[in-house]
């Protein structure tokens, strides 16, 4: 079949990977426009862009689909079926009408749970035990359409963002070509999602970064999983900013130690109190300094009394 692809960043490269080695056509590509990131402010491709290119695939960067000139690479190129991974710009009634088995989209929850921008973030910080993927036929609202195939996956207890990250992009691509397979053999009944059970996630906010150490260890260890590699959990000790990059809940908790207490080094953790239980960290970096494990970092501090706040 003759695919467009569209997507921006790199979630969404091992679908169009897949695509471009398998006996589909992709035509195009369809990404956003290339903006400034970085403290240098350069202008950057996005990570589709940069395989569309190394791939001798087609790109538009179309500012909006909404008008007739933005959907014209779209018509032109004449796709049978239209494939979205975290594209990053709202598909209008014209656009999804113009592929002749309509738009796809890979969603990394199993849905209804989790619509919406932060699938896998939500997920962690929740504390769900199981995620998936889910092949979507799309419609006009955010992610409400028919599910075409899902396939579960169970989350590590230390699993972080990136890490899951990894493995639902990779299983997403898989279940995409499986999909499409069923969608040219006439194979695959779409499956109307269930109102019951719908979640959404919101996106991301840099205030969720901060570390509330009232919280149990538990919910303080997801945040932390979950917030890499952006905003990243923070608290601070002495006024300065503090990152905590890698650290997991132990199941005992430290009588009379006020919630944030510095309990010293144990297995090569920095042990923190919480409102209930402890934190092991084993990876914090401070304001403008590199990263560093917990011994490094508990140098010079004296367990007991130091807080982090």
């Amino acid at each position: 079949m003759r695919i467009v692809f569209a997507g921006t960043p790199e979630f969404a490269v091992p679908p169009l990977a897949a695509l471009a080695a398998s006996r589909h056509e992709v035509v195009g590509v369809l990404t956003q426009p290339d903006r400034p990131a970085g403290r240098g402010r350069r202008v950057e491709h996005g990570a589709v862009k940069e395989f569309a290119l190394v791939h001798g695939l087609k790109v538009a960067q179309p500012v909006t689909l909404r008008s007739a000139e933005g959907r014209e690479p779209l018509v032109g190129w004449n796709p049978d079926v239209m494939v979205v991974v975290a594209y990053g710009l709202i598909l209008p009634p014209e656009a999804l009408a113009l592929p002749r088995f309509g738009c796809l989209n890979i969603h990394a929850s199993l849905l209804p749970r989790w619509r919406g921008a932060a699938p896998i973030q939500r997920a962690l910080l929740a504390g769900d035990t199981e995620t998936g993927v889910a092949i979507m036929q799309m419609d006009a609202g955010l992610d409400t359409g028919p599910v075409l195939l899902e396939r579960r996956v169970t989350i590590g207890p230390d699993e972080d963002s990136p890490a899951l990250h990894a493995r639902l992009a990779a299983l997403g691509a898989a279940a995409l070509l499986e999909a499409l397979d069923g969608i040219e053999a006439g194979t695959l009944t779409p499956r109307a999602q269930s109102a019951a059970g719908a979640t959404y996630a919101a996106k991301l906010d840099k205030s969720e970064a901060r570390i509330d150490w009232r919280e149990d260890a538990a919910a303080i260890a997801r945040r932390v999983r979950a917030l890499r590699p952006w905003p990243v959990a923070e608290t601070a000790l002495q006024g300065e900013q503090v990152r905590v990059h890698r650290a997991r809940a132990l199941p005992d908790a430290a009588p009379g130690a006020a919630p944030g207490a510095v309990l010293g080094i144990e297995d090569d953790m920095l042990v923190v109190a919480c409102g209930s239980g402890r934190l092991g960290i084993l990876e914090l970096q401070r304001a403008g300094r590199r990263s560093m494990t917990a011994k490094e970092f508990a140098n010079g501090l004296r367990a007991g009394e130091e807080t982090f706040t």
